[in-house]
């Protein structure tokens, strides 16, 4: 089996996420890295909050802690958020770890020896009333293409154009909100990533036709507008320090690194953090999944579409200029924007439903798999709170829950607390049972292609045809007059609901635990169910040992979407 290795984008560490950052990165990771464990391959699934440049210093501030205290708080609080979604991460780390400011120092140490840094007097943005140089997030002011008023120095959110600060219109300090600015010469590395030009557009023509249209068409873009040497430190307090072995008077000057050039990199440190943090007697090999690793390991990275470029330009540009042999992204998942009733989920505007407090309404498997069901692919899609209602009620109450309930309600009502026997198969099983395995592999091939919407459809599909089968085979009626058809058909439906937990749990983790655990079954490990398993329908025997969980998904109601509309605002943008 394959060896796989899967990131998603680094949250913030600015506060708890939206559900837009959640369906455009961490969940579809999550869906994909359960799927392929459950295939047999080996997968390491690695995370981590991003906690430097502008948000983390601006963050502290307004909590009034010191930043490196504010940045362990807010990742055990993001932590704790993710748990919660029961996100399988195998190491959530942090991007200010010891190992992220090693292995980003000799990066940066291996692109100066090849000659792809250099060191520029530029003129930046100070700031009179803060007595300080500001970094380009934080200047804020108009952008010059769309006219958004929010933008900050170094990209628009509105139109996701990349930005220097002196672009913005009417810009103002972000710590002190003056306009009190002038334009002083100060010093800076840059990346020549112009030198590197022609090695990025061989990389991602090898590449670049493999990924879904959205990333590819970003990273051409880019291309075709031509890659300049770009800053990659910044004046700040909190960050990864220039090494001073190497630029000793940037480091007096107390310059760190770009947040977009360390942040990647911490896929990197956070294995290596992953490594470290091995139990006694266990070892972990983080370089055998980063280094000399091309055709060993399938790299997949998942991110919303204002991350792309940063992930097929400038990092590819890092890793290649460094000169040494980093694994590189094979497969890069892109995602549009899910918006709130049409305008844009806004951690900085407070605008949507952040996954906290999603957490205190539902559990998480309601959002997983309306996330999922609805996740933003091939272009933008709009959460409302009807739509929400729709699908739970709909998918997951009436179609899977309604269907485990009633099997198991029906079966101890009629036939005691074992699986019947009842007759053996016939024409309606073997119909249901070649129906199942072709639905089954359907699934497969969406997970496969990492088509997640489609997916869902087939998943959703599976549960339908369970409900079919018993519309037609009826078995309340049968009990009354053939009752070992009954007990054949409920054991069968029995067997359907214990298939329901198997391939289910990529996107509904809790609910699959709690069908899967309604069946006794001695040294229940099976990981998936292959296509004869599912034509046969008969892994869970006559006589096994059966309970009714407790309602798998409760309906939301009217008087729930009027309290939720009226706390959370329900109207088009």
């Amino acid at each position: 089996m394959a060896r796989h290795l899967i990131t998603s984008a680094l949250p913030y560490i600015n506060g708890i996420k939206h559900l837009g950052n959640m369906v455009g990165s961490m969940l579809p990771a999550d869906v994909y890295s359960r799927y392929l464990r459950q295939r047999g391959h080996e997968v390491l699934y690695i995370c981590a909050t991003d906690e430097h440049g502008t948000p983390a210093e601006l963050a502290a501030q307004e909590a009034g802690l010191p930043v490196a205290e504010f940045c362990a708080r807010a990742h055990d609080a993001q932590q704790a958020v993710y748990d919660g979604f029961g996100m399988s991460f195998d190491h959530f780390g942090r991007s200010s770890s010891p190992q992220n400011r090693e292995i980003t120092q000799e990066i940066a140490r291996e692109l100066q020896r090849n000659g792809f840094i250099e060191e520029r007097a530029i003129r930046q943005v100070y700031s009179n009333a803060d007595g300080r140089f500001l970094p380009d997030r934080y200047i804020v002011g108009t952008c010059p293409h769309c006219g958004y008023d929010k933008a900050r120095g170094d990209q628009c959110e509105n139109c996701t154009r990349v930005l220097d600060p002196t672009d913005l219109l009417e810009p103002r300090s972000a710590i002190s909100g003056s306009s009190d600015l002038e334009v002083r010469e100060t010093r800076h590395l840059f990346l020549l990533q112009s030198k590197l030009t022609a090695e990025v557009e061989a990389w991602i023509a090898a590449h670049g036709d493999d990924w879904p249209v959205l990333a590819s068409s970003i990273a051409r873009k880019w291309l075709t507008e031509g890659l300049q040497d770009r800053s990659i430190t910044r004046d700040l307090e909190w960050g990864v320090p220039v090494p001073a072995d190497v630029w000793p008077e940037l480091a007096a000057e107390g310059k760190v690194f770009y947040v977009w050039f360390d942040a990647p990199i911490e896929y990197i440190g956070a294995t290596k953090e992953w490594a470290d943090a091995a139990p006694a007697g266990q070892d972990r090999d983080w370089k055998s999944w980063w280094y000399e690793a091309d055709e060993t390991v399938r790299y997949t990275e998942f991110m919303a579409k204002d991350n792309v470029p940063f992930h097929t330009v400038m990092f590819p540009a890092t890793i290649l200029g460094s000169r040494r042999p980093w694994k590189k992204v094979d497969y890069v998942k892109a995602f549009n924007w899910l918006t709130y009733y049409g305008g844009k989920f806004s951690t900085s505007q407070k605008r949507g439903i952040f996954t906290d407090i999603a957490l205190e309404l539902l559990p998480a498997d309601y959002w997983r798999y309306f996330l999922m069901a609805h996740a933003p692919e091939s272009d933008d899609s709009s959460f409302t709170w009807d739509l929400f209602a729709s699908v739970v009620n709909k998918d997951l109450a009436d179609t899977l829950g309604n269907f485990v309930n009633r099997v198991l309600s029906f079966s101890r009502k009629r036939f005691g607390d074992d699986v019947p026997a009842g007759a053996e198969p016939g024409e309606a099983e073997a119909r249901l049972g070649g129906q199942i395995a072709g639905l089954l592999a359907e699934y497969e091939a969406q997970l496969e292609a990492l088509n997640f919407r489609k997916a869902a459809q087939a998943l959703r599909a599976l549960w339908s045809a369970g409900n079919s089968y018993l519309d037609e085979t009826a078995p309340w009626r049968q009990v009354k007059t053939d009752p070992e058809a009954a007990a054949l058909t409920l054991r069968t439906a029995m067997n359907l609901i214990h298939l329901y937990a198997v391939v289910s749990e990529p996107f509904i983790p809790a609910a699959a635990a709690a069908m899967r655990g309604a069946f006794a079954l001695p040294a229940d490990e099976r990981t998936w169910i292959t296509g004869d398993e599912a034509r046969a329908l008969d892994l869970v025997p006559a006589g096994t040992p059966f309970t009714v969980p407790p309602v798998l998904f409760a309906k939301i109601t009217d008087e729930d979407l009027a309290a939720w509309t009226a706390r959370f605002g329900g109207t088009e943008a």
